[in-house]
């Protein structure tokens, strides 16, 4: 099975639709598939649940698709660097589901690992609570969470052979294994692809399995979140 694609926009071909479901690994703007973001921007999808750390920066990352709109809701553990996100929130255009960063990560590993749903104690007493199933462990109560299994992930990854065999790049492994391993259909954007074979069963963070579409993008964009510069006297 051929999974290596031309293209992004090829690889998104016949995957995406209106009211999909998806996933977006990255923390931040570290490790996100930013090459097939903007390839998913172009397909004019609308109505999307995304399912992600974060919403990038404004314009970058899945910032990109709030400004055009094609977002409906996020669930997400974090949206701090985003005014777009913060905006449209605060008007009631863009629903919201806020999960513990923990919570998150479980969702979507449970999500691809088979398990439907799962207890614990993070969000008991809180907002995040509301509405959910309790009960009680050892004297302790829990609230339970639903995992996720997203219609199409998106991941970025370093290295890949033919096969989709991963490798990630320090903390550019954060979210996207879980992300890929969560996927119904995994699409990965990766900046060095190697034959089959080359790969030392070792150097592996995430196998072939979970991986449906692949993208070569050797030269994709690395973004700073924050760049400071300290100024130098004299200089």
């Amino acid at each position: 099975m051929n999974k290596i694609y031309p293209s992004a926009a090829a690889a998104l071909e016949g995957i995406t639709h209106d009211g999909m479901l998806i996933a977006v690994g990255g923390f931040g703007l570290c490790g996100i598939p930013d090459t097939l973001t903007d390839a998913l921007c172009a397909t004019g999808v609308k109505n999307i649940t995304a399912i992600s750390n974060n919403a990038g920066t404004d314009g970058v990352g899945l910032g990109k698709l709030l400004l055009t709109r094609q977002i409906k809701k996020m669930i997400s553990s974090y949206v701090g660097e985003n005014k777009e996100f913060e905006r449209q929130y605060l008007a009631g255009e863009l629903e919201l589901e806020f999960t513990p960063q923990g919570t998150l990560a479980e969702k979507l590993r449970a999500g691809g690992a088979g398990i439907p749903a799962f207890f614990t104690r993070t969000g008991v007493g809180t907002l995040v609570a509301e509405g959910k199933e309790t009960r009680e462990f050892d004297g302790h109560t829990y609230i339970m969470e639903r995992s996720l299994v997203p219609d199409v992930s998106f991941v970025h990854a370093w290295k890949a052979d033919h096969a989709g065999n991963l490798v990630f790049r320090l903390t550019a492994r954060n979210f996207n294994p879980a992300v890929a391993m969560a996927g119904k259909i995994t699409v990965v954007e990766v900046e060095h692809l190697v034959p089959t074979g080359s790969l030392a069963p070792d150097e592996i963070h995430l196998p072939g399995i979970y991986v449906h579409r692949i993208v070569h993008v050797p030269d994709g964009p690395k973004h700073i979140e924050k760049r400071t510069i300290t100024e130098k006297s004299g200089v």
